[in-house]
């Protein structure tokens, strides 16, 4: 009976609704963090994929025609199959789950991940597919047997039927134990504990559709009304730092995946001789010429260093969903740092990447932000012993950026985008192995603090150039970290390094700290700040060092020196932290001590609730802007629109070059200054054996 019932196409759809079932679990308790309170949860949990599950597979049930009924059931059962993998692999990755968006712009950051997107796979990741294989075999090898009798339609609507009440059911469950889980903002990982990931994603979608219709619906009363809420935010600025970098060249260099703890971190070897993983970095920050931030953040969600790019350079947050440069960056209007320099102040601009210019669409982004050079792959020599899959390593890199950096007239702008550091932090060049590896048992994390330790190098390298070609005592030099190096998901591996027995929330939140360093070669006004923020700050921060009044900039941060500037730093999932206690998801933790206040401050509760409001409408005001590209409706920053076509980005030497012809002995080039001559000579490098041969002698 039992047999004649599966050798059915009913039966058929029954067996593939089970094996998705068993897999959406599988994914749930195994690959998956959504955290289960109580026992309605759980049972949400168990049936939540059932519902749409039975839902898409009944189409099939639909087409009368045997082969194609098969094939059709199949197919759907396959793409079901690859769309939860999917989201594994990037739960894996991001612990998050994948959006229309993401998935649309996969194509924009293809670019460069190779092995890397390999190393995410697990063993057991092949389940995930098993099925799906013996399933085809089965059905090719006639071992289950094609029914010729169509399914009636009448049945076949009853199932849909069916599902479409089982969903509503789900629904409704939902809502009793979450109230407001589809038109309030909760993370998507409730979506999918709730929902699942197929309801999770048509969800999803909708929304996608939404945000697409507000592009088109924005208008410029909308940017007028928003422009008057932002304006009524008092900025004050500092007197004592306000134009302390006037006139200075501005560089930037990026600390990839550089977390706090970093920061003054000496790692133990097997033999217990302690090893200050970045000690440079470390001088920098405990510099009197510095202003370095201990409680600054990354902000930073799925788009990572493109996100942080985006909240640098413009005060804005990147997208709920997706990344900003892939999704809107080729097209909606900015006043980004690089328009601002260049229109109001005369800087050069400039951006330096050794990884292919499309990746998260950086070519085309840069030219809405205003940079009048991008020095990509393509001017770099790259190959097997100086590269990986995410471009240049970083010695070779801040090396052969020299040859461009000396033809920059001054005052410049200069991104440099070092990468060494980057996920899966293995990837050195022979010579630079040496520096002690850990062992926490997961393989993808233990070379962290040694590519650190090779970032650290090569910096050093970079500003042992800048001070022997002159560049340095006219430059103001920030160092910032762009996001998490460790992921939420495997951090905890790493609590032994640093005395902790176990690893909780609180303790994820604090990770999320990133170094920022402002080096202002010839100040002893600096020190150590211990003022809360986040990137969306340096904007404004930056413009007020270099003494330019930004009061007429839609900029949602604000100057982290100024004396009255609220401690409140908003993440991108609606957390935050302020200088007193940590908000994560309801629960609230002592900043001090780690205790978890929900309980024992019932006050701290109904302030934070006033505070989670204002870390809302910013987050919105920042999705109206990007989302409705408004800041094209946007006429007081007095900044014309980037005119994008001026920017040729294959022919930046040939442009720079002719400008220092043009200039003569008006040129303020490095290269025009050193008399015509090249400064390359003056970059000095080594390797980590050779440093440590000469350590030996």
């Amino acid at each position: 009976m039992i047999k004649r019932k599966l050798n059915s196409r009913f039966g058929f759809f029954l067996l593939l609704t089970l094996l998705l079932w068993v897999k959406n679990l599988f994914a749930y308790f195994v690959d998956f963090d959504l955290r289960l309170d109580n026992a309605l949860q759980v049972f949400i949990l168990l049936i939540n994929p059932i519902a749409t599950t039975m839902l898409f597979l009944s189409i099939f049930l639909f087409i009368r025609r045997t082969k194609a009924a098969y094939i059709t059931g199949y197919l759907i059962y396959l793409l079901l199959s690859l769309l939860l993998f999917a989201n594994v692999v990037y739960y894996q990755e991001f612990t998050d789950f994948l959006t229309i968006d993401t998935i649309l712009g996969a194509g924009k950051v293809a670019s460069g991940l190779g092995e890397s997107a390999i190393r995410l796979f697990k063993p057991h990741d092949v389940l995930y597919f098993l099925d799906c294989i013996v399933v085809l075999a089965v059905l090719l090898l006639k071992k289950i047997p094609l029914d010729i009798r169509p399914v009636r339609a009448k049945f076949a609507f009853s199932v849909t039927i069916a599902s479409l009440l089982f969903l509503s059911g789900n629904i409704i469950l939902a809502e009793t134990s979450r109230p407001g889980l589809l038109t309030r903002t909760f993370s998507r990982d409730y979506l999918v504990k709730y929902l699942g990931i197929n309801a999770y994603t048509v969800y999803d979608g909708v929304k996608t559709y939404q945000v697409s219709q507000i592009r088109a619906q924005a208008s410029p009363n909308d940017m007028e009304v928003l422009a008057e809420k932002l304006k009524q935010h008092p900025k004050e600025k500092n007197p004592e730092t306000f134009g302390i970098a006037k006139d200075k060249n501005i560089i930037y260099v990026h600390l990839e995946s550089a977390h706090q703890f970093l920061i003054d971190y000496k790692l133990k070897d097997e033999n217990g001789v302690e090893h200050e993983v970045m000690p440079f970095v470390n001088s920098l920050y405990h510099s009197n010429s510095s202003f370095s931030f201990d409680n600054f953040y990354h902000q930073v969600s799925a788009g990572k260093t493109s996100d942080a790019e985006t909240l640098l350079e413009n005060s804005l947050f990147g997208l709920n969903q997706g990344s900003l440069f892939s999704q809107l960056g080729g097209k909606n209007t900015f006043n980004a740092a690089p328009s601002i320099l260049d229109q109001k102040l005369g800087y050069t601009t400039a951006a330096f990447h050794g990884n292919a210019g499309n990746f998260w669409n950086r070519n085309e982004t840069y030219k809405k932000f205003g940079y009048q050079h991008f020095f990509d792959a393509s001017y770099y020599k790259l190959n097997d012993a100086n590269s990986f899959q995410y471009g240049l390593h970083d010695k070779p890199f801040f090396q052969q950026s020299v040859k461009y950096l000396e033809h920059l007239q001054q005052p410049f702008y200069a991104k440099f985008l070092a990468v060494s550091n980057h996920y899966p932090f293995s990837e050195l060049p022979e010579a630079e192995n040496g520096f002690p590896k850990v062992n926490t048992g997961d393989s993808t994390i233990d070379g962290y603090f040694a590519t650190a330790n090779y970032t650290d190098t090569a910096i050093k390298e970079f500003f042992d150039y800048l001070k022997a070609s002159g560049l340095y005592e006219n430059s103001m030099i920030v160092l910032y970290g762009d996001h998490y190096g460790i992921s939420d998901s495997r951090i905890e591996d790493t609590k032994e390094l640093f005395g902790k027995e176990d690893w909780t929330t609180f303790d994820t939140m604090q990770a999320q700290k990133v170094p920022m360093i402002i080096h202002i070669p010839g100040q002893e006004k600096g020190g150590i700040n211990h003022t809360y923020g986040g990137q969306v700050d340096v904007l404004p921060t930056l413009l007020n060092m270099i003494g330019y009044d930004s009061d007429n900039l839609m900029l949602l941060g604000h100057d982290m020196l100024s004396p009255n500037k609220e401690e409140l730093v908003a993440f991108r999932n609606g957390n935050f932290v302020t200088k007193d206690y940590s908000y994560h998801k309801g629960d609230i933790y002592d900043n001090q001590t780690g205790e978890l206040l929900n309980f024992s401050r019932p006050e701290v509760l109904e302030e934070a609730k006033e505070l989670k409001k204002k870390v809302d409408e910013q987050l919105a005001a920042s999705d109206q802007i990007n989302n409705g590209d408004l800041l094209r409706f946007y006429y007081d920053s007095d900044l014309s629109p980037v005119k994008t076509e001026q920017f040729n980005y294959k022919n930046s030497v040939k442009t720079l070059n002719g400008i220092e012809k043009q200039l003569g002995d008006q040129s303020t080039s490095v290269f025009s200054k050193n008399g015509q001559r090249s400064t390359e000579e003056l970059y000095k490098t080594k390797s980590y054996k050779e440093y440590a041969n000469e350590t030996d002698k």
